[in-house]
């Protein structure tokens, strides 16, 4: 069994505790917090699980990290503290860890990664032997493996497009959702994740890993935003409520240009109620789904939905990517230490529950 850590228990370190919980070559050995209300508090519980897991929460990371664990499912946020993410990781690379996150958004891509991201962790795998592998939250199959191996089912591809479609109406997390993407703010209001240049640092990477599975070079990145106001008042069912004439749905496009067109396509449609923008590519049923169209000979279509935690759409994307992460580390704990991306690391065969008559 391999000794592995959660660092974080919100949305993603949740389904990371359930992940690493079920996962047949993975022990839970220690969860990381920074609320103090969390520690001591059992994994089970912080996972919402109806089982003790005996695995009580603490914030006390030097101790953790001593400990020597063999990994790490680093599952804090990224968004607003990507320094202080970007230490949390070195550290536990350079203790000898093998780390898996979605944290850090340059490193999808982690060859064409800018040099202040790169460099430390590389020092630290050479310095500690643990390695580094990071994917998307969106998630990151969705944008990568999934897309390339459709790609490989048809005579000829013109185009690929990934699209996460989602309704933020019962998702909690209100800070985000308001000031990071700016749904319910004044049309005039620039939301930070919309900001120019800021997909293309979330999802260019992803861009660029489709294009080398693909053999070809991206001559540039372009981005395409549209965002439409609510025209109804909308009452959410955790976040309260959103007044008409504020942002109430996003659409945007990260572009990958080859031979001078939109080759390679990145869309997220995010809307706060389903009643905004109804003219916009919608799920088939529920509330989020991710797409991925090759456009070519033939034509390819595949929607996904996942559900988790009582059919919630957003938990069920986050147990899924991390499910892709927490699959990942034994292969990680045997190959050479380094920093991997998506297409270094191969996607093993899940396992069959037969815990259940």
């Amino acid at each position: 069994m391999i000794s592995t850590v959660v660092w974080g228990t919100g949305n993603v370190g949740r389904a990371a505790i359930r992940a690493v919980t079920a996962h047949p070559g993975l022990e839970l050995s220690a969860v990381l917090v920074s609320n103090p209300a969390k520690v001591g508090r059992d994994a089970g519980e912080l996972a919402g699980l109806d089982t003790v897991l005996g695995v009580a929460a603490t914030d006390d990371i030097a101790a953790v990290l001593a400990a020597g664990p063999r990994a790490v499912v680093y599952a804090a946020s990224g968004d607003i503290r990507p320094d202080d993410a970007l230490a949390d990781i070195v550290r536990a690379v350079g203790a000898g860890a093998v780390v898996v996150t979605p944290a850090l958004y340059p490193l999808y891509d982690q060859r064409n990664a800018p040099a202040e991201m790169r460099e430390p962790v590389l020092k630290a795998v050479a310095e500690g032997g643990g390695s580094l592998f990071v994917s998307g939250i969106d998630p990151g199959w969705g944008n990568d493996v999934l897309p390339l191996l459709m790609t490989g089912l048809g005579s000829t591809v013109d185009v690929v497009r990934c699209q996460e479609i989602f309704d933020y109406t019962t998702y909690d997390q209100p800070d985000s959702v308001r000031w990071l993407v700016g749904m319910g703010q004044p049309m005039d209001y620039e939301p930070p994740m919309l900001a120019p240049g800021i997909p293309t640092m979330v999802w260019g990477g992803q861009i660029r890993l489709i294009a080398r599975g693909l053999g070809v070079e991206v001559e540039e990145i372009r981005e395409v935003v549209e965002r439409r106001p609510l025209e109804t008042t909308v009452e959410t069912e955790l976040m309260g409520k959103f007044e008409a004439g504020g942002q109430g749905a996003i659409r945007f496009e990260v572009q990958g240009i080859v031979d001078g067109r939109a080759r390679i396509v990145i869309e997220h449609v995010t809307r706060i109620h389903a009643s905004c923008a109804t003219d916009w590519p919608l799920p088939h049923s529920g509330a989020g789904a991710h797409r991925v169209i090759i456009e070519g000979n033939p034509r390819i279509e595949v929607t996904i939905q996942a559900t988790a935690e009582g059919g919630n759409h957003s938990a069920g994307g986050n147990a899924t990517a991390v499910g892709r992460l927490a699959g990942a580390i034994p292969w990680l704990t045997t190959a050479e230490p380094g920093l991997y991306d998506a297409l270094d690391v191969p996607l093993p065969f899940g396992t069959l529950d037969r815990s259940h008559p």
